[in-house]
């Protein structure tokens, strides 16, 4: 055979191929391919970007870490609504500070007996960001029900005269502004706008990537509230994918849901009851902590 009768030689065609990364710990990444880079801006806080994705559909990310995908956004934001005000003898005013895409926000007014919602977001840009790229997450930010301001939320409760039956705490990582949302001086000013009976969440990470923090979180709980539980679920897209839970009350118990609540896709009073039935090695962090 002549050199001129030889195939040629070819390759299969490229094509261009954008992922995301987000880098949950040193040694963990999880990546996700995009299919649109929707919306991307520097704010004076963090970094914003919305993208479409096959997997999960439309992703937020703040500063490089997932916070909300379309597919998996419910069984977070579920378990951070409902299980506080399923807990609670008579709730009628709930606090959420950050969540400003509006997912805790939609669970939270589920309820009937919730007169008020009011959402403290420092970042004015992700509320707007969420309105316009995420509808199926943020219909409840111009609800009449919702009070949603753009400020320091620390701020705010230090100097507020308002009064709260439910505190949920929905932080981003715990660096720069939202660091002290994880101590114990911002347990005990939540704790004073809190009613009687009232209960506060937040989330408190993995027990694999996280487990500082988480510990930090519910030693720095037990300092200021008498009653402290822990509870925990899946999320897929959040790192290593299970996620606990902080509850803190003043008399509630967290773990008894004593009201139902309709329209949910992960949460159920038999969820809530079963989230608070911890692993074992989960208990033997915490009771190593206690020590």
């Amino acid at each position: 055979m002549s050199e001129t009768d030889k195939k040629p030689v070819t390759r299969e065609k490229r094509s261009n191929s954008l992922w995301m990364t987000e880098d949950q710990t040193e040694h963990l990444r999880l990546s996700l391919r995009v299919s649109d880079v929707l919306h991307q801006e520097r704010t004076p806080w963090q970094d914003i970007l919305v993208v479409d994705t096959p997997e999960y559909g439309r992703t937020l990310m703040l500063d490089g870490a997932i916070q909300l995908t379309e597919r998996d956004e419910f069984c977070y934001s579920e378990m951070m609504a409902h299980v506080p005000i399923c807990s609670h003898p008579d709730p009628k005013r709930v606090l959420i500070v950050g969540g400003g895409d509006g997912a805790i926000l939609r669970e939270v007014l589920r309820h009937p007996c919730i007169e008020v919602c009011t959402l403290i977001d420092i970042d004015e840009r992700v509320v707007e960001t969420s309105k316009r790229w995420l509808p199926t997450v943020s219909g409840a930010l111009d609800s009449p029900r919702a009070d949603v301001r753009c400020m320091d939320a620390m701020e705010y409760i230090r100097t507020t005269s308002d009064r709260f039956d439910v505190a949920i705490v929905d932080s981003t990582d715990p660096v720069d502004f939202a660091a002290g949302l994880f101590q114990a001086p911002f347990y005990e000013d939540i704790k004073k706008v809190l009613t009687p009976k009232g209960l506060m969440v937040e989330l408190t990470e993995s027990p694999f990537a996280d487990t500082a923090l988480m510990r930090q979180a519910i030693d720095q709980m037990r300092a200021v509230f008498p009653v402290v539980r822990m509870y925990w679920g899946a999320v897929p897209t959040y790192p290593t994918g299970m996620w606990t839970y902080g509850a803190a009350s003043l008399s509630p118990d967290p773990a008894t849901p004593i009201r139902e609540v309709e329209g949910t896709r992960y949460y159920t009073n038999a969820v809530h009851r079963a989230a608070f039935v911890l692993p074992p090695f989960l208990e033997d962090l915490i009771r190593e902590h206690r020590g």
